[in-house]
């Protein structure tokens, strides 16, 4: 396929509009009652693990990239040219595994469509981890890039408890890189329980520090704000009834 009939990117400001009746239509986002593992009846669902077909690769991809584009996780410069602030796209094992190499394509796409930007992401590199470390062969329990002196993005599905955050943070951290930034596909923007008040992208925040930006490419203030001509107002309206009774600091 040439250039001229690659699909163009999503761009930033649209991203969402192209990405989330894309998700309905293929049930990774449902609409509905779902009781969840914290005992909520949340009025929908995210199915992360649907997300294997080709259209929906390419979109969560464009959207992933749309995110990582721009500030902070890169700096932009005066001639309109940016610059990565991190060296390598981490994928934890395993649904971070094919995000991290599709969103590393799907920015080396915008590079040749762009002769402004070619060039922007030659030097940025992929790595995901194995749930075992091979005794064999290379050895370790990296697979990609190096970690070591490197500035790490780490991107992933969903952030719920926390608890595979936390361990691939400490996985890059053994292995001696630096993790500089955390990108997730959905926020549910919903405390993480009545003793906690914030959200578990909050509680993951505060433990990185306030320096590591976390961000997500939707949020649960996207599905109110845009869906209500694609499931009606009566869903919309128990969406924001669980955000009212559930929602984070």
């Amino acid at each position: 396929m040439s250039a001229a009939t690659i699909p163009p990117p999503a761009a930033e400001q649209d991203y969402k509009e192209t990405l989330l009746p894309l998700l309905m239509k293929n049930n990774v986002l449902s609409f509905g009652s779902f009781v969840l593992k914290s005992g909520r009846e949340s009025p929908y669902f995210f199915t992360s693990s649907l997300l294997h077909t080709a259209p929906l690769l390419r979109a969560t991809s464009a959207a992933y990239a749309s995110v990582l584009s721009t500030p902070p996780f890169v700096t932009a410069k005066a001639d309109g040219t940016t610059t990565p602030n991190f060296d390598i796209i981490f994928g934890p094992a395993y649904k971070g595994i094919p995000v991290c190499a599709s969103v590393l394509n799907e920015l080396a796409v915008r590079d040749s469509l762009s002769a402004s930007a070619q060039g922007t992401w030659d030097n940025v590199s992929y790595s995901f981890n194995r749930k075992e470390a091979k005794d064999h062969g290379e050895g370790g329990n990296i697979v990609g890039a190096p970690l070591k002196g490197k500035r790490v993005v780490i991107v992933d599905d969903v952030i719920t408890a926390g608890t595979a955050l936390r361990e691939a943070v400490s996985i890059i951290q053994k292995e001696g890189g630096i993790v500089t930034g955390v990108v997730v596909l959905l926020d549910r923007e919903e405390r993480v329980s009545d003793a906690e008040p914030k959200s578990a992208i909050g509680v993951a925040q505060r433990a990185l520090g306030g320096d590591i930006p976390i961000r997500a490419v939707i949020g649960l203030h996207d599905l109110i704000e845009k869906l209500g001509d694609k499931i009606g107002e009566s869903e919309i309206q128990r969406l924001k009834d669980y955000r009212a009774r559930y929602g984070a600091e």
